[in-house]
């Protein structure tokens, strides 16, 4: 343990080399004539350190949940969004594909000189759908277009490969959150594009693609649950990996091993022990936020369909009104014994794990922002999301607050360690904002 923390220590310390470089640079300075004639017509925007902007309009769920609720989205957060989609297109690589740059070159900001990698395409192309916009047809559909065309050439090319999606190795993204990222990022997109595509000859190639990604994540799973070739971060990776699958899951075009995906939930839940709160970080490089983001994304859905159950039985005069969550009343439900201890075990770990991951000295991660924290915060508030807890709101406002505070001139966001890409940072940052917009699809 000793000489994981001493190697860690180096390590980060070796990525603050580059932090006076990649702190609140301008990402495109050439550029920078035609980036302010598209800002201008935006309105100005002065962030006071006390305000703290609200979001998301919603109810949602399997089952109806009151109180889960709604606010109206603060019209300035609106315009850092717009702010973070102008740079993302300007971004954009001529195959269509984005990309976060090498682990040897932290310190190269311009989007353009650095190859495209499906990780950091998926993840922007997911953003820009999550901002409302898709590529069947209206503003930025000829982008959109371009990056899945680009997600399906890397994946045709590499169709014999048996471990990964692309040939691109040594990215930022892989180095921090682990070698199969690529597939799992790549997975999440495409979950989301499928259901929406008219065109049956794309929606065919589409679905093999998923199946593809599906084998090559579940090929890469160890005996724990925890996916292989795992990074700096990869506690991040395999968390990413259990949501991709139990989104391809209800794809009934699609095979997913269950098994596998019970036990990826496992290590989840392992990562985080809701008794004693004590926190597994040896895959989360010492990091207890990296650990416990993923702990309460593990449960999250386990959690709410517990308490679904409940709900219901309480409906049918199975259980008093007041009945708590807890395994005797799972059973009372009509769980079976070894089904309602998976329930209340995934119930309180999220509990416990969502209040240590907004705890204010957890929420710092490793002190400041690196890619890996935002992803962190995206994981936290989609848990919540997933869950139907009423919490998200005293979490979006904490997270929204510190999101915008950060944000370039330029409108991208960067990280200043570690996963320092300004276009993942910008799109996982858009992600967090604009999440009310991809509600529906969380389910």
């Amino acid at each position: 343990m000793k000489t994981r923390i001493i190697s860690a220590a180096v390590f980060l310390a070796a990525c603050y080399i580059s932090i006076g470089i990649i702190n609140n640079r301008s990402i495109l300075q050439d550029k920078e004539v035609s980036k302010e004639k598209d800002l201008a017509s935006l309105p100005e925007v002065k962030i006071e350190e006390e305000e703290k902007p609200c979001v998301f309009m919603t109810v949602m769920g399997e089952q109806p949940s009151d109180g889960f609720a709604a606010a109206k989205r603060d019209a300035k957060i609106d315009d850092k969004i717009v702010q973070g989609e102008l740079w993302l297109i300007k971004a954009q690589n001529k195959d269509g594909g984005w990309g976060a740059g090498s682990h040897a070159r932290q310190n190269v900001m311009d989007p353009h000189a650095v190859s495209s990698d499906p990780a950091t395409t998926a993840m922007t192309a997911m953003s820009l759908y999550r901002c409302g916009y898709n590529l069947e047809s209206g503003k930025y559909s000829d982008v959109l277009k371009k990056s899945l065309d680009y997600l399906l050439l890397e994946i045709e090319k590499t169709k014999n490969n048996p471990n990964f999606i692309t040939e691109v190795r040594g990215t930022q993204i892989q180095r921090k959150l682990g070698e199969n990222i690529d597939a799992v990022l790549t997975l999440q997109f495409l979950n989301q594009v499928y259901p929406t595509l008219k065109d049956t000859s794309l929606k065919t190639k589409v679905q093999k693609a998923i199946q593809i990604c599906v084998n090559k994540i579940e090929k890469s799973y160890d005996e724990t649950g925890k996916v292989k070739g795992a990074g700096w971060a990869g506690v991040l990776q395999s968390s990413f990996a259990n949501s991709s699958l139990e989104t391809a899951a209800k794809n009934k075009d699609v095979k997913v091993n269950t098994e596998k995906l019970q036990k990826s939930r496992e290590y989840q839940k392992n990562n985080y022990n809701a008794e004693s709160e004590s926190v597994k970080t040896e895959d989360g490089a010492g990091i207890v936020l990296y650990a416990v983001s993923s702990s309460v994304r593990g449960s999250a859905k386990e959690s709410q369909e517990a308490k679904a159950i409940i709900n219901q039985a309480k409906r049918e005069g199975k259980l008093d009104k007041n009945a708590k969550l807890n395994k005797e009343n799972l059973k009372k439900a009509g769980v079976s014994e070894e089904q309602a201890e998976v329930y209340d075990v995934a119930d309180k770990v999220y509990n416990s794990a969502k209040a240590k991951a907004m705890n204010k000295d957890v929420i710092s991660g490793f002190g400041n922002n690196g890619g890996e924290e935002f992803l962190s915060f995206l994981q936290t508030g989609e848990s919540m999301i997933v869950n139907q807890d009423d919490e998200w709101k005293k979490w979006y406002d904490d997270v929204s607050g510190r999101i915008i505070s950060i944000q370039n001139n330029d409108g991208s966001w960067n990280g200043h360690h570690c996963i320092t890409s300004p276009v993942f940072c910008t799109a996982t940052c858009l992600m967090i904002l604009s999440i009310e917009n991809d509600i529906k699809k969380l389910q």
